[in-house]
């Protein structure tokens, strides 16, 4: 039968459908802001029910109008934060756990909160906290791993997953063995001779037709619509990487500061995974 669990996602995803044709998809202006005033549309509560109001101690799930908070998409974590409100009698907090997104295009920012009570409709200031830099130091170093792979390994080099957070990076691809040490150490040298070199990082939406006529690489298994976002790496002839992807990034290579494999495995036939560290993280390995 239904677990309590399969009940309460089913509840909530009824709930969240309703908004979001209320509502429309939340506004996402994280790409350039990581700090903006917005409106909160609903509180979701743990029983997947509407509630009117969050007091401290609550787990909620708040859906603001528009937001900076990145939501889990694409192998990248979601954004963690705060949200800020003064209504008048008293000061309030939330803090932003982690950042997903329903079906329908709402962000859920997945709360608890810390300080005052919050209402729907209340104004507040949403911030996303600066692991963010962390996460797009990881990001923009994966597209450099992938690039590098491909030159030193061969075309047939294709991502077959990835994860990126604050800390790390785990990237899987198509390879049918084992790089050796040689391999290895090339593929990170010709990453950081990349971020020694500080490449622009740009990103643009475009149609999905005029962004494959510019060789940017698809991703397996991933759905796009008409509209894609590609990010480049490097200007001109320079131009080292071209891919459709929603993430966030660095706007040049420099700040990733240094990248360093840290192990090379198996995960099934033909899938090889490279984990690696780049930014503040290579300073605490």
């Amino acid at each position: 039968g239904e677990t309590n669990t399969d009940s309460i996602f089913a509840a909530q995803k009824d709930t969240l459908g309703i908004l979001a044709k209320e509502h429309g998809e939340t506004e996402f202006v994280g790409y350039k802001e990581t700090k903006i005033k917005a409106k909160v549309i609903a509180l979701v509560g743990k029983e997947s029910d509407l509630v009117e109001t969050a007091n401290i101690g609550d787990e909620v799930v708040i859906l603001l109008n528009t937001t900076p908070f990145y939501a889990e998409s694409g192998g990248q974590i979601g954004d963690a934060g705060t949200i800020d409100w003064d209504n008048g009698q008293e000061e309030g907090r939330a803090i932003v756990i982690s950042t997903a997104k329903s079906p329908e295009g709402l962000v859920k920012h997945n709360a608890k909160v810390v300080k005052g009570s919050l209402r729907t409709g209340q104004g507040v200031t949403a911030t996303v906290d600066l692991r963010r830099h962390e996460i797009a130091k990881h990001h923009t170093a994966t597209h450099l791993l992938h690039e590098s792979l491909q030159q030193i390994l061969g075309k047939h080099v294709g991502q077959a997953g990835s994860l990126v957070e604050p800390e790390r990076l785990r990237f899987d691809f198509t390879h049918p063995k084992a790089l050796d040490p040689d391999q290895l150490e090339k593929v990170e040298h010709r990453v950081n001779s990349w971020i020694q070199d500080n490449l622009a990082v740009a990103w643009q939406s475009m149609p999905k037709e005029e962004a494959s006529k510019l060789g940017a690489q698809m991703l397996f298994g991933e759905k796009y619509g008409d509209v894609v976002r590609v990010v480049s790496i490097g200007e001109g002839s320079k131009n080292i990487s071209r891919e459709f992807c929603g993430g966030t990034h660095t706007r040049s290579t420099g700040p990733i500061g240094a990248f360093m494999i840290t192990s090379e495995e198996a995960v099934s036939a033909g899938v090889r995974r490279i984990e690696a560290v780049s930014g503040e993280a290579i300073v605490s390995t």
